[in-house]
């Protein structure tokens, strides 16, 4: 045998041993693991809920605030929920405009819808006992040009009240009246000028004969009282010495009751029958007093 033929057949031995060598591997080794199965596909159906823009409060209020046209604004709101007393913008376009200057009556919330039963519109009953904070009352007092700062006290605005009257002063040679003002009390709140309820209505100037302010019982009575006593005036403060609440000083000491003696309070003496007596306010403080030092 030729020396060819003897390598020929010594590749193809080394050739069939790899083969062999080659398919002996491959039957030893593992499967492949299954595919991993795929997740179906999540459809979402997207349902269009009908909406109607409805009018709602932009900010917190309290009862008494007064609304002006920035307080209201357009929001959608689900038809489902939708009430029949809410101003939609379909039927009633230009409500925040017809709103501005109403009080609220009921408080309410941010992004809550408006309703005509939280809220009093500006000429309705009710609407100057709405604008009152709890507790307090409206007191109205005449004024002009010249008591009211020349007309640029506004709505909304605190000032001053003075009383200008005459006292009785021993001159050493006799008694004399002479002229004095006598702060009454500061920081009054203004709550109208004649009908004007808010700055807005009455532009930079408020000239009228009347001005209505907030004040407590006492502080009304005062009030009542001085304008028979003297010429009151008002003083528009700063903006900046605005003080939220009532007056921060009231003069009570110029208050007088003038009531029968009532025997059933120890700490004020004994009866004066038939006498009456005076009940003095000073500074806080009450005594009862028998007029002409009786």
């Amino acid at each position: 045998m030729s020396p060819m033929r003897i390598i020929i057949l010594l590749v193809a031995a080394v050739a069939a041993a790899a083969a062999a060598l080659l398919v002996r591997n491959m039957a030893n080794q593992p499967a492949p693991p299954p595919p991993a199965p795929v997740a179906p596909v999540q459809v979402t159906e997207v349902v269009e809920v009908p909406q109607t823009p409805v009018l709602v409060i932009t900010r917190d209020v309290r009862v008494g605030t007064l609304l002006g046209p920035t307080d209201f604004a357009w929001m959608e709101w689900p038809d489902e929920t939708l009430n029949v007393n809410y101003y939609t913008q379909d039927l009633q376009p230009n409500a925040a405009q017809d709103l501005a200057g109403s009080v609220v009556r009921t408080a309410m919330v941010m992004n809550e819808p408006v309703r005509p039963q939280k809220i009093v519109k500006k000429g309705e009953t009710g609407y100057m006992a709405a604008l009152l904070a709890e507790g307090m009352r409206a007191v109205a007092v005449g004024i002009s040009t010249n008591s009211a700062s020349g007309g640029f006290i506004l709505p909304g605005d605190r000032v001053d009240i003075l009383m200008s009257h005459t006292i009785l002063v021993n001159q050493g040679n006799g008694d004399e009246n002479l002229p004095t003002t006598t702060v009454l009390m500061e920081n009054v709140r203004i709550l109208a000028i004649d009908q004007i309820f808010s700055e807005g209505a009455a532009g930079q100037f408020a000239i009228g004969s009347t001005a209505t302010v907030e004040l407590n019982p006492d502080d009304a009575r005062l009030l009542i009282t001085s304008s028979s006593l003297g010429t009151l005036s008002m003083v528009l403060r700063s903006a900046r010495d605005a003080v939220p609440g009532g007056p921060l000083m009231s003069r009570q000491d110029f208050l007088v009751d003038i009531a029968p003696m009532d025997d059933s309070n120890p700490e004020e003496g004994p009866p004066t029958l038939g006498v009456p007596t005076v009940r003095v306010t000073r500074a806080g403080a009450t005594s009862v007093e028998t007029p002409a030092g009786g």
